[in-house]
């Protein structure tokens, strides 16, 4: 018997009939993508605001409870690009106690998705929104990358996006030609080392040999202007420690939206990646118990300092091409990155800012999903629409303002939408019955009584078919029937606007003496009528099963 709450972690399952066979290939695959995922973590915790080994503490702790608890057998979560942009801007509007109370948040909203069963919900958001923030994400992450790319000697770098591109113009005098030699020496490789070494990540071999050669070039070449980790940060290689944070009304106030924001995109971006990796190992993935250990991640990372989790498409792919295939691989991904930190941990100072630069400006290009983009342009005007507005407000405003303003257009597009499916039409003289399966009688045409207007609803009846139905009417003539009848035989849906619409019809039509009699009403709409008492305020002998019923009653009101 399944639970009221949709919580059943895949390790359960996979450890039932787990083997030695099962374990080497996990152990393999999980080794593997500990390593792949250090330079990752470093990176986007950098990139974020925070120290390098928050990054990885994120990716320890966040991936550790997400293979223990999740609902996909391969997902591996960890910090990942799309956040950097939404952390950065929380870092520096509220500081890092403010991005702790924000995840701790989400987190808490990622755990009542799943527990409401929201998890399929998630799926339904509009791909242009999807697209549209990604590709202002990627875009954004790119330009965050100049300063350290370029080695330019900016004290501080303005946080939104047209500042930015002035201070580096302004700037660009400054520009260090060995630490651009490094960037653009990384992102080759990145980009070259895969056609030579296939299972290892560009992006390791990239820092692991520019590190190697900044190294040799800083201590026996005299050339120490090449900035590195260590220059910047002072790297704690020790075990996590709790770390408190007050919590208050209005604090809680003040990050909800950004919060909200944290907890969107880590479902979206968890449960694409899952949906994605079932197709690959023909699993199935459980959407709510899925959140429910994204948002256990959540709310326990921000406690040792950490930042936003989610799953990591890229990382999960490699777990997957590895071998990987029980959530036993995860948990052994951050054991590895858990010793890489302890015992490796003091040699991550030397790796170089401009070889960061260079695997960040290589993650923006695989987010940009820029064909995706440019094919997105020929679709409908409105998703057009929706797609450049959320990709124009993420990029020169944040992240938070254009989630939000995206789905507010969305959902009024999607209204439009509906409304214009749905159909209202008239007639006054005669039915045709031939081909619309509600005959009764042999009669394939019926006509209406002399006083009798029939009118049929095609579609779901809300608030912005009242509007039509209204118009339809007017159009007929100045002269009132006895009768209307309202078809809604093709009615799937009705909400709670559209049945206090339908009963402002009834009153109104009272009002000027008219019968209104309904037809072919289905039992879910009618179900809604029921529970709002609307059969016993139009009567329900006006409540006909089909037309043939509806015109007897019809007959007999106009005698």
């Amino acid at each position: 018997m399944k639970s009221k709450i949709d919580f059943q972690p895949k390790i359960i399952s996979s450890l039932k009939n787990y083997t030695k066979e099962k374990f080497l290939s996990d152990l393999m695959a999980g080794t593997i993508v500990g390593i792949v995922a250090l330079p990752l973590a470093i990176a986007f915790g950098i990139a974020s605001g925070v120290s390098p080994e928050k990054g990885l503490i994120t990716a320890i702790i966040g991936g550790f409870l997400v293979s223990l608890l999740g609902g996909s057998s391969v997902q591996i979560g960890g910090p990942t690009g799309a956040f950097i942009v939404i952390v950065y801007g929380i870092i520096q509007n509220f500081g890092i106690e403010g991005l702790a109370i924000a995840t701790f948040i989400a987190g808490i909203m990622l755990v009542l998705m799943g527990v409401f069963k929201l998890g399929t919900v998630i799926k339904f958001i509009p791909y242009p929104i999807v697209v549209g923030f990604t590709s202002g994400i990627a875009l954004t992450i790119f330009t965050t990358q100049m300063k350290d790319l370029f080695g330019l000697s900016i004290e501080k770098v303005p946080a939104d996006f047209i500042s930015k591109w002035i201070t580096y113009f302004q700037h660009i005098q400054t520009i260090n030609p060995w630490s651009f030699i490094v960037g653009i020496a990384s992102i080759a490789i990145i980009v070259l080392s895969p056609r030579i070494v296939k299972k290892i990540l560009g992006s390791l071999v990239a820092i692991i040999g520019m590190t190697v050669i900044v190294y040799i070039i800083r201590n026996y070449l005299g050339i120490e202007t090449i900035e590195t980790i260590g220059d910047r940060f002072t790297i704690n290689a020790s075990l996590p420690q709790p770390e408190g944070f007050k919590l208050s009304i209005e604090t809680i106030n003040l990050l909800l939206p950004s919060a909200f924001t944290i907890a969107i995109l880590g479902a979206i971006e968890s449960l694409l990646s899952a949906t994605v990796v079932d197709g690959v190992t023909g699993d199935r993935h459980d959407s709510n118990t899925e959140l429910i250990a994204q948002g256990t991640a959540n709310i326990v990372v921000p406690v040792f300092g950490g930042i936003p989790v989610t799953g990591a498409i890229a990382r999960t792919m490699t777990n997957i091409n590895n071998g990987g295939r029980t959530p036993v691989a995860g948990i052994i991904h951050a054991i590895v990155l858990l010793l890489i930190l302890l015992f490796l941990g003091p040699l991550t100072k030397h790796i170089p800012m401009a070889c960061l630069a260079g695997v960040l400006i290589i993650v923006s290009y695989n987010m940009s999903e820029w064909r995706t983009f440019r094919s997105l342009l020929k679709n409908p005007k409105s998703d057009v629409i929706v797609l450049l507005i959320t990709f124009f407000l993420t990029v020169i405003f944040d992240l938070t303002i254009a989630i939000e303003i995206g789905l507010l257009i969305a959902m009024f597009l999607f209204m439009r939408r509906v409304a214009e499916t749905t159909h209202v039409s008239v007639a006054t003289d005669r039915i045709d019955l031939s081909h619309e399966g509600e005959i009764l009688h042999e009669e394939e045409v019926l006509t209406p009584p002399k006083g009798v207007e029939v009118y049929e609803i095609d579609g779901s009846f809300f608030f912005g078919v009242a509007n039509k139905l209204d118009g339809t009417m007017k159009t007929i003539g100045s002269k009132k029937p006895k009768v209307r009848i309202i078809r809604m035989r093709k009615v799937p849906f009705m909400d709670s606007t559209g049945l206090h619409n339908l009963e402002s019809l009834y009153r109104l039509s009272k009002a000027d003496h008219i019968q209104l009699i309904l037809s072919g009403v289905n039992e879910s709409v009618k179900e809604v009528m029921v529970n709002a008492g609307f059969d016993q305020l139009i009567g329900t002998e006006n409540i006909c099963s089909n037309i043939n019923d509806a015109i007897a009653r019809a007959s007999q009101v106009v005698e």
